[in-house]
């Protein structure tokens, strides 16, 4: 997605852009509050000059509780961008990931 919105002008590509530097296990069962625990300083920016004074378009496969686009919105504000917007291919509803609990 992020190389055809390049293609069509809409932006440059970063690829590799965020980086995960602390390994967390998976998030599935966990509530709102531990999900943001584990992921606390484990998403870091990988070239924030590349960031600073932008808009970021973030593209991920699927959100589901959305605790680490939340992490990696926040990286990127840290290292300086103006605006973040996720666009992802799916969305994991609340109801369905309720019935996994």
């Amino acid at each position: 997605m992020g190389r055809e919105l390049e293609k069509s002008g809409y932006g440059e590509l970063l690829v590799d852009g965020l980086l995960r530097k602390k390994r967390t296990p998976s998030l599935g069962g966990m509530g709102a509050k531990a999900r943001a625990r584990v992921l606390s300083g484990a998403i870091t920016v990988a070239q924030p000059a590349a960031i600073k004074g932008r808009d970021i378009l973030l593209v991920d496969d699927v959100l589901t509780s959305g605790a680490t686009s939340t992490a990696c919105v926040k990286a990127l504000k840290r290292a300086g961008a103006n605006t973040v917007v996720i666009a992802c291919f799916a969305r994991v509803l609340d109801e369905a990931i309720a019935r996994t609990r």
